[in-house]
């Protein structure tokens, strides 16, 4: 599929790219290329192809959706150079 420099320049343009006029004919060409790649895949027969999702065969074990309060205050203000009443201690930036 062939791509003219106004073209180049309109997709520049939606695509918010700045393009010098010495780019537009090596960016038509990368253009056409990438078209004719697209072309080229819709060209494949995947009628007896099933649907992947993950790019793998291999299923995930899933766990149980279990709801619970949290309860890791300890553990987390344990990590806190300074902690106050179950809170985060930070210094004032405000007078």
């Amino acid at each position: 599929m062939p791509i003219d420099n106004a073209a180049v320049h309109k997709i520049a343009k939606l695509s918010r790219i700045k393009i010098n006029d010495n780019q537009v004919a090596a960016t038509a060409k990368e253009l056409e290329s990438i078209l004719n790649w697209i072309e080229t895949l819709q060209e494949v027969n995947t009628d007896n192809v099933l649907p992947m999702i993950g790019g793998s065969d291999i299923q995930s074990l899933g766990r149980d959706d279990v709801v619970n309060d949290g309860n890791y205050s300890d553990k987390i203000l344990a990590n806190a150079p300074e902690a106050r009443e179950d809170f985060f201690g930070v210094p004032k930036v405000i007078e």
